[in-house]
């Protein structure tokens, strides 16, 4: 099958990390059918969720947890190949690129409805992409768009920052041709992201879907994303039960492909993982992510499957530059780097497997610099620099996120108490707060609130600019680079990077960007890349564990 006209443009990843067997999924006890194809059909899967969804619109998610639920019911023109970050054709069947990499042509499969019945076609596709481009108000915010800011820029409104998109034109009902303003390292990967996934314009039209409204520090959505999510995957909406803290999807009969087995999915919302780890052992849910790597090897004696990931994540400090001015001093943000024992910190708190982070993406990533080596842990070194710079007396907002495991971040209150505990000993002070993940966490870090902050990354494909694009391409980012002179500096080096079409070239580029980004910039801390596991019971079959937590339950049978 071509998926673009040369191998150059491409652009897949290449990090074809696993080769794994599918797991096993195991449901309720309900009634099964064999369905003589591998795997019985019927049933309820359960599945313990450390968080509450955001919301069901993908466009407007930013979170693992809401990406969870979307990515059973939406699919993109692309995705990934399971167990993989290679993209390939989903709901594309190929796509083509011009000769100057700004034009892509997207033959689309036949015969897809989206949930509610209507047609998905090229004009489908083609209203998708106008939606996003033309957000407005409370939905330009980077806590609502924050996927299109990072990846896409700007919005039709907004001259002063410009869009890598263009425009779409359906040329016919199967064919979509987009046009982009640059070229991009990151195309057509980027479509394969949950965010993007094409939704029914019949139902955004209906449920008023971009009816964003800011509310004081928060936001409120419409009806559309919290009540009539409408795509054209395996599952589809059934109801959220907030009062029994569960999500239900139910199966799509009408499904394009081969469609799912299961009945009905449970998310069912467990924010203890110690909690949730009880519930899979007496039987009520049938699995959950992110096991402590405590308890590994007792799941594993128990008879769970415990699935491994790759490390394909990275774990920071984040620092905010635009409250404290004496976090805009490079001595400073060193000081913090050099009180911090990492070493000891991989050791005790995270799983077997993690390391010492060196820079921002894992060393899989074309663009990693190996000669970067990590600074050692150096208290008094960071007395130092702090004397140096006019900070012995430094007080600092830590903010640490409650009701939620992320995989480059397994227990944030150990991890928190033992960084705090580390900066403290350099004499900074600290002032802490904590917040619910969903639940004023990351609204108040995307808003700059804090100066300290704990948040990591897993990567959405093999891209270098998915990490360091993502966290420093703009300067209005979480960390306020703008706040810095350089801080235009890394964004442009990065733009540039980004738009290079030799791969070589494009590499050395990230990697001198690495480079300096740690040695002249250090906009926050890398701390660590850390394996994530997915644990299920041992009678589950047709979940592929994946690289980007991307593991879809199309799937998945009992038995």
């Amino acid at each position: 099958m071509v998926h673009s006209v040369t191998a150059r443009r491409r652009w897949v990843a290449a990090i074809g990390f696993l080769s794994v067997s599918a797991l096993a999924l195991s449901g309720c006890a309900q009634s099964q059918r064999d369905s003589g194809g591998g795997g019985k059909e019927g049933g309820t899967l359960t599945f313990g969720a450390a968080g509450a969804p955001k919301l069901f619109d993908p466009f407007y998610a930013t979170d693992g947890e809401t990406f969870r639920v979307a990515r059973q019911m939406y699919e993109g023109l692309v995705g990934f190949k399971p167990g993989t970050a290679e993209v390939e054709p989903a709901l594309a069947t190929k796509y083509e690129s011009s000769a100057d990499g700004k034009t892509w042509t997207f033959t689309l499969k036949e015969g897809v409805k989206f949930h509610d019945g209507s047609d998905f076609n090229a004009e489908a596709v083609c209203f998708n992409f106008e939606r996003w481009y033309n957000q407005k108000g409370a939905g330009q915010s980077d806590a609502v768009s924050q996927y299109w800011l990072d990846n896409f820029g700007g919005f039709k409104t907004t001259p002063d920052k410009p869009s890598l998109y263009k425009a779409c034109t359906a040329k016919d009902a199967k064919t979509a041709v987009i046009e982009l303003n640059e070229v991009t390292s990151q195309f057509p990967s980027v479509l394969g992201f949950t965010s993007f996934s094409i939704s029914s314009p019949t139902a955004l039209k209906q449920y008023d879907a971009d009816n964003v409204v800011a509310a004081g520090d928060a936001f409120t959505y419409p009806a559309y994303a919290n009540e009539h999510p409408t795509g054209t995957g395996p599952f589809k909406f059934g109801k959220y039960d907030k009062a029994n803290n569960t999500v239900e999807l139910v199966k799509n009969d009408a499904y394009h492909g081969t469609k799912a087995k299961l009945d009905k999915i449970v998310f069912k919302i467990i924010p203890d993982e110690t909690a949730r780890k009880q519930a899979l052992k007496a039987g009520d849910i049938d699995g959950y992510d992110l096991p402590n790597a405590a308890d590994w090897a007792g799941l594993k004696t128990d008879g769970f499957n415990v699935a491994i990931r790759p490390a394909f994540n990275v774990f920071y400090l984040g620092i905010n530059q635009k409250n404290n001015p004496k976090l805009a001093d490079l001595k400073v943000r060193q000081a913090l780097m050099y009180a911090i024992n990492r070493e000891q910190l991989v050791k005790s708190q995270l799983p077997e497997g993690a390391k010492v982070a060196t820079q921002f993406m894992p060393d899989t990533v074309n663009g990693y610099n190996k000669d970067i080596k990590a600074v050692g842990y150096d208290a008094a070194k960071a007395k130092s620099l702090l004397a140096e710079a006019g900070a012995s007396d430094l007080t600092l907002k830590f903010y640490w996120p409650s009701e939620v495991t992320r995989p480059y971040m397994p227990s944030p209150k150990d991890l928190f108490g033992a960084i705090s505990g580390d900066l403290q000993a350099a004499g900074i002070k600290i002032e802490v707060t904590t917040k619910p993940w969903n639940g004023g966490y990351l609204t108040e870090v995307d808003q700059g609130i804090p100066d300290l902050f704990l948040l990591g990354w897993t990567g959405d494909n093999g891209t270098a600019h998915n990490w360091v694009g993502t966290f420093f391409g703009r300067t209005d980012n979480r960390f306020n680079t703008g706040v810095s002179p350089w801080g235009k500096t890394l964004a442009d080096a990065l733009a540039k990077a980004n738009s290079e079409p030799d791969e070589g070239k494009r590499t050395k580029q990230y990697e001198e960007i690495n480079k300096q980004i740690m040695e002249q910039y250090l906009p926050a801390i890398p701390i660590s890349h850390s394996p994530p596991a997915l644990v299920l019971k041992s009678d589950i079959k047709g979940v592929v564990p994946s690289p980007l937590t991307d593991e879809k339950f199309g799937p998945a049978s009992k038995g």
